[in-house]
């Protein structure tokens, strides 16, 4: 059930270019990790590293371990997760009815993710179990070999070429990965890395951000896995932008994506005129949005976080009209749907 996702014309420009999105978020546990979750273990198999019946420990801040939750029940192995408060309840909840140990960090009222606490936690526990294996997704090379099939896929169903690739960034196996693979086939593939406003990864302040699963707090080591010869753009995302585009995804397009997918999203619409006509964009949904129904699509939540926006929901919807508006304008008289 693993990979052979959809890909969805979101939307076209007058000069012919047009958005596509790579729904990995129709994968198992509604999230493109569970992708490079399934080749870490896989690949821990053939090295030796993972003994029948071990321990698989993880820091997560969700995705990755639904993921390994899932593989882990499936081949035998126990999993332990290190999770803080920043991660999504139902995240958290499910990966807990999948069978995974839930070891909690971190100050439960804090803004920011306890990356760099559940990192030590997990090589401590690690360190103390014999029977135990620590992937470390940063810098663990299955995470980015996770995502062949990915490009393999997109080589598929776009024979004539991926343009340009937007995904967000955070451990960067999804970008990099997908991007080393994509010109190794021959694509041309120029990228946009998208991480929230307040990461560490392509350098400048770090501050809080509620978007989950993409990005790095201050004082976290970024992991080899960012390959920043593979990512030509590098661009912050603020959680309204991020947020805003995934609620007008949601009711006027009837696609439930997470927060992370938003922004990329968000950029791929401020962008695609910028590119030559013809010029195809290929934005990967890398997780589902019914996750995220108590926080980005709760408007209580939301007000509560000073994160919501009406205005920016307008300027969303705007990006969308002008689009289609550009139909007209190339051909005069003639109405795009």
């Amino acid at each position: 059930m693993i990979g052979n996702t959809p890909l969805l014309q979101l939307c076209t420009t007058g000069t012919g270019s047009r958005l596509l999105l790579k729904m990995d978020s129709f994968n198992p546990t509604g999230s493109v990790k569970v992708r490079m979750a399934l080749e870490m273990v896989l690949g821990a198999e053939r090295s030796g590293e993972l003994q029948p019946g071990g321990r698989i420990i993880e820091p997560t801040s969700g995705n990755t371990g639904l993921g390994l939750a899932i593989v882990a029940s499936q081949r035998g192995y126990r999993f332990t997760a290190v999770v803080d408060h920043h991660a999504a309840k139902d995240k958290l909840d499910c990966m807990a009815a999948l069978g995974a140990e839930l070891v909690f960090v971190g100050n439960k009222d804090s803004n920011r993710p306890s990356t760099v606490l559940r990192r030590a936690t997990a090589r401590r526990i690690a360190d103390e179990d014999p029977s135990a294996w620590w992937p470390d997704q940063h810098n663990n090379p299955h995470n980015p070999a996770g995502y062949a099939g990915l490009a393999h896929e997109l080589g598929d169903q776009l024979p004539e070429g991926v343009d340009v690739l937007v995904a967000a960034v955070g451990t960067g196996g999804t970008l990099c990965g997908t991007t080393n693979r994509l010109r190794e086939m021959g694509h041309t593939a120029e990228t946009i890395g998208v991480e929230p406003e307040g990461s560490i990864i392509f350098g400048g302040p770090a501050g809080s951000y509620k978007q989950s699963g993409a990005g790095a707090p201050a004082g976290f080591k970024v992991g080899c896995n960012v390959r920043h010869d593979l990512i030509d753009h590098a661009i912050k995302v603020d959680d309204v932008k991020a947020f805003a585009t995934a609620r007008v995804l949601a009711r006027n397009y009837g696609l439930m994506v997470g927060g992370t997918a938003g922004a990329a999203v968000y950029e791929g619409l401020r962008h695609l005129q910028d590119y030559p006509p013809h010029t195809t964009m290929v934005v990967i949904v890398c997780d589902a949005g019914e996750k995220y129904l108590d926080t980005i699509f709760n408007d209580t939540w939301l007000q509560t976080n000073e994160l919501h926006s009406e205005l920016v929901e307008r300027q969303v919807l705007g990006m969308f009209d002008a689009y289609r508006d550009s139909h007209s304008i190339a051909r005069p008289g003639v109405v795009a749907a």
